[in-house]
C-alpha cells in the first residue's frame, strides 16, 4: 500500500472511514499494483457529507469575498509548495508521467484557487434607475453544490469545481471517480489547513449509485460534472427532476485543420499533443485530423518520425513522455477500437500495438485516409489514436468538421488569420484554438456545445453557474393603486 490515504473519506474537516462500504481497489496503472484501498460510501457517510455542507454554506456565504479569497490564496500557495509530492500521488493514481503531472496537474488546480481568490471580491451586482424608483441586483450563492469528477484530470477537475463554488460562497460534496479517487482527499486536507471551515468541502467515494443519491437529494442547489456523454445524460435528468443548476463538461470528438499553409512542424506539433499527451486520455483532443490534400503525405511522414521518438516506460521516470492507459479496462477499450479501424480500411501509419509489460499501455497510433463514415471518425476513443482525414476546401473541411453530434472544442493551423478567423467562426464547438491546441488556462472559460455538455468551467463566465441574481425593486415614493 504505497499511497493509502488516512480514510476513504473526507467530511466535516476531517477523514472519515466507513469499512462496510463495498471496497475500492487503488491500481497503478504501470504495473497493474495495488496501491491502496477505498471504501464507497454509505448513506451514513452521504448524509454526513451532505448535512455538514448545508450547516457550514450559510455562514461562508455571510463572510466578506476578500476573506474568503484569503483561504483560497493560501490554498493555492500551499499546493505550490508540495507540487512535487502531489504530482507523484498524481501519477501513482492516474499513470500519467510525472513530466505532465508535475506541470499540468495540480499546478493547474492551484491556478484556479488563485484566480478565482482575485475574482471573488470583484463580483457585484448592478443599479437600474427607473426614474425616481430603482431596482439593484444581488448575486447570491446557489448553496451545496454536487462535483462528480472524471478519471483523467482527477486533481484539476476538483479544483476546477472547488475553485469557484467556495470562492462564490457555496459548499460542495465532490466525488471523484472510483478509478482515480486520491487526489481530492489531499485538496481536501489542504483546505483545512488553510483555513476553509469544515464540512465547505467534503469528499465521498464511490461509484454511480453515490452519485446519483447526491444529485437527487433534495438539498443539493447544483451539480457540475465532468464525464461521458451517456454518464451526463443520467445526471442531467435526475438533476432536472429537482430543477437544479447544472454545468456539464461531457465528451467530444474535435476537428484539428490543418490547411497547406500552416508550419508543418507546429501542426504536427499540436496534433501530438491533441492526441498523445496524457496517453490521449483528454476529453477536448483533436481526433480528426483534417489535412489538405497537398500537404497530406509530408504530413504523415514527418508525424510518423516524431511519433516513433516518443519515450514510453515508467511513468515515474522523468524522462519518461508517455505512460499507461488508466486501467486494463480502457486499454482493452481502446485496442478494440484500432482492431475495427484496420477492419473498415484505415491505413495504420504508426503504432497500433499494446506496448511496455506489465502495465496498461499502447503505442501512439495514427491512421491514415480515414472517411466521415469509419467508427474512429465517430466515437470517442478516449486513448493515443489519431484518425487523418485529407480534405480539399476550406467549405469541405468546415462542413465535415461539424458533422458530429459532439461540440467540445476544435482547432485550425494557418499562415492566414483572415481565414483563421473566419473558419472558427464557422465550427460549432465551444473552445477553440488557431495555431495551438489543448491549451486550457483558468482565465478562460471552458465547455462545450451540442452533446458535449452545457455550462462553462473557468474564467469569469463561471461566476454565471455558481451564482444566482436576486433583483429588489425599491419604491421612493407612494404606491398609487387604482382601488
Amino acid at each position: 500500500m504505497r499511497a493509502q490515504p488516512a480514510a476513504s473519506h473526507f467530511v466535516d474537516g476531517r477523514p472519515l472511514e466507513d469499512e462496510t462500504g463495498a471496497p475500492i481497489p487503488v491500481i497503478y496503472p504501470a504495473t497493474g499494483e495495488e496501491i491502496a484501498r477505498l471504501h464507497e460510501a454509505t448513506p451514513a457517510v452521504i448524509e454526513a457529507a451532505v448535512a455538514s455542507g448545508v450547516r457550514a454554506q450559510a455562514a461562508w456565504a455571510a463572510m466578506r469575498p476578500v476573506e474568503r479569497a484569503r483561504i483560497l490564496r493560501r490554498a493555492s500557495d500551499l499546493i505550490r509548495a508540495r507540487n512535487e509530492e502531489l504530482s507523484l500521488l498524481e501519477t501513482l493514481d492516474t499513470g500519467k508521467p510525472l513530466q505532465e503531472t508535475l506541470v499540468a496537474d495540480w499546478a493547474s488546480g492551484a491556478d484556479a484557487l488563485e484566480f478565482f481568490a482575485g475574482l471573488a471580491p470583484t463580483v457585484t451586482g448592478e443599479t437600474v434607475p427607473l426614474g425616481q424608483d430603482f431596482v439593484y441586483t444581488i448575486r447570491e450563492p446557489l448553496g451545496l453544490c454536487v462535483g462528480i469528477g472524471a478519471w483523467n484530470y482527477p486533481s484539476q477537475i476538483a479544483c476546477w469545481k472547488a475553485a469557484p463554488a467556495l470562492a462564490l460562497g457555496n459548499a460542495m460534496v465532490f466525488k471523484p471517480s472510483e478509478v482515480t479517487p486520491l487526489g481530492a482527499l489531499k485538496l481536501a486536507e489542504i483546505l483545512i489547513e488553510a483555513g476553509l471551515p469544515p464540512g465547505l468541502f467534503n469528499v465521498v467515494q464511490g461509484r454511480g449509485g453515490v452519485g446519483a443519491a447526491l444529485v437527487t437529494d433534495s438539498r443539493v442547489a447544483k451539480v457540475s460534472l465532468t464525464g461521458s456523454v451517456p454518464t451526463g445524460r443520467r445526471v442531467y435528468a435526475a438533476a432536472a427532476e429537482g430543477v437544479r443548476h447544472v454545468t456539464m463538461e461531457l465528451g467530444g470528438k474535435s476537428p484539428l485543420i490543418v490547411f497547406d499553409d500552416a508550419d508543418l512542424e507546429s501542426a504536427i506539433g499540436a496534433a501530438m499533443l491533441g492526441n498523445f499527451y496524457s496517453a490521449g486520455q483528454i476529453c477536448s483532443n483533436g481526433t480528426r485530423v483534417f489535412v489538405q490534400k497537398g500537404i497530406k503525405e509530408a504530413f504523415l511522414a514527418r508525424l510518423a518520425e516524431r511519433a516513433d521518438a516518443i519515450r514510453m516506460g515508467d511513468p515515474l521516470d522523468p524522462e519518461v513522455q508517455m505512460g499507461p492507459l488508466v486501467s486494463q479496462a480502457q486499454l482493452e477499450k481502446v485496442l478494440a477500437y484500432i482492431e475495427k479501424a484496420r477492419a473498415e480500411g484505415g491505413r495504420l501509419v504508426c503504432g497500433g500495438e499494446a506496448s511496455v509489460s506489465p502495465g496498461c499501455y499502447v503505442q501512439p497510433t495514427v491512421f491514415a485516409d480515414v472517411t466521415d463514415e469509419m467508427t474512429l471518425a465517430r466515437e470517442e476513443v478516449f486513448g493515443p489514436v489519431m484518425a487523418v482525414l485529407d480534405f480539399e476546401t476550406e467549405e469541405e473541411a468546415i462542413a465535415r468538421a461539424n458533422a458530429t453530434d459532439f461540440g467540445l472544442a476544435a482547432g485550425v493551423f494557418t499562415a492566414d488569420l483572415t481565414r483563421a478567423h473566419r473558419v472558427v467562426a464557422q465550427l460549432q464547438a465551444g473552445t477553440c484554438w488557431i495555431n495551438a491546441y489543448n491549451l486550457t488556462p483558468v482565465e478562460a472559460p471552458f465547455g462545450g456545445v451540442k452533446l458535449s455538455g452545457v455550462g462553462r468551467e473557468n474564467g469569469r463566465a463561471a461566476v454565471e453557474h455558481y451564482t444566482q441574481v436576486k433583483s429588489v425593486y425599491v419604491g421612493m415614493g407612494p404606491v398609487d393603486a387604482p382601488y
